[in-house]
């Protein structure tokens, strides 16, 4: 595929966060010529630390999605030609405990950046972050899940993604913004503490470090399919690129196994014996499993392949928490 760029101005919501960091890194470092805007939430600023590498060459504008009036204001001010929305409150367990709080965010949030670009008469590409949470708990006969296997989510997090998705399926039909919908499956992101491998990773590094005694840990026992963040963020930018507006593709890795074999694993790799133990506060009240894509449809319109195996993906994610643990030292 070209790596010419049609996109002369980006706007990325949620840029300070775990995903959205990175997305701005690939646009920095590898499509001269784009300027990258950013919106991000003034009480997100703890997070700005994650744009460190590049901040001098982008412009984040300080915008909460839940008001109105700040999007609207940012998306005057910025005119973007294509939108990136990650933009969202994404942890599932806590999701059970501030269910409200994650619906009205992400559900919201959502809604006003769609109404926001529809009446400032805008015209962007919009790829919209949704998540493989939405296929919830899959019937073992829908392995591996298409696009269009049916929607049961598990969590509330997971509803509220579902609903960001019906959103932009609606602002399609209806208003003709061009939407593209991709629901990314289990990727490996070291910024991004609240999923399993990352948590598992800094337990490991603090215990070399002899900062902490064992891994902690919940359910073992879900099947996921795992991909590096790296190729996560290339994969939205091709999405743009190359997919079609109105339709929803799935995005994931190749290589699949349960949370405890990664566990494992990560303990291989690690310099310290490693004990582990089960804490019942990190089971959920309902879990999802059998996370595994088709990814066809994607990969047919875009050409895009994972460029991270995934040793390289476990060392890369080890070696961040390494550092990070080594600032305790």
């Amino acid at each position: 595929m070209s790596n010419g760029s049609p996109f002369k101005r980006v706007l990325i919501t949620g840029i300070s966060g775990s995903g959205g960091s990175y997305l701005a890194e690939y646009i920095v470092n590898h499509q001269p010529g784009v300027e990258v805007h950013g919106l991000a939430r003034w009480h997100s600023t703890t997070t700005t630390d994650n744009l460190r590498a590049i901040r001098d060459r982008i412009t984040v504008h300080e915008c909460d999605l839940m008001d109105f009036g700040s999007v609207f204001a940012a998306l005057q001010a910025v005119q973007p030609d294509a939108i990136f929305h990650l933009a969202a409150h994404a942890n599932v367990r806590a999701s059970f405990t501030t269910p409200n709080a994650v619906l009205s965010n992400n559900i919201l949030g959502t809604s006003n950046l769609f109404e926001a670009i529809r009446l400032a008469k805008l015209d962007p590409l919009i790829q919209l972050c949704s998540t493989s949470e939405v296929y919830g708990q899959v019937d073992p006969k829908y392995v591996p899940i298409t696009e269009e296997t049916p929607l049961r989510p598990a969590s509330p997090y997971a509803v509220s993604k579902v609903a960001q998705d019906m959103l932009g399926l609606t602002y399609f039909l209806s208003y003709q913004l061009r939407i593209i919908r991709t629901r990314m499956f289990t990727y490996l992101n070291p910024r991004r503490t609240d999923l399993f491998a990352t948590s598992f990773a800094r337990q490991v590094a603090w215990i070399e470090r002899g900062l902490q005694q064992e891994v902690v840990h919940g359910n073992l026992d879900s099947v996921r399919t795992l991909i590096d963040v790296r190729d996560a963020m290339r994969a939205y930018w091709e999405a743009l690129l190359y997919c079609e507006p109105g339709e929803t593709y799935n995005i994931g890795g190749t290589t699949t196994m349960k949370v405890g074999e990664f566990l494992d694993q990560l303990v291989a790799l690690s310099s310290v014996p490693i004990p582990t133990r089960c804490d019942p506060a990190l089971l959920r009240p309902a879990d999802v499993t059998l996370q595994i894509p088709h990814v066809e449809k994607f990969v047919n319109a875009t050409g895009w392949q994972p460029q991270y195996s995934f040793e390289e993906s476990m060392k890369y994610l080890l070696d961040y928490w390494r550092g990070q643990a080594d600032k305790f030292l």
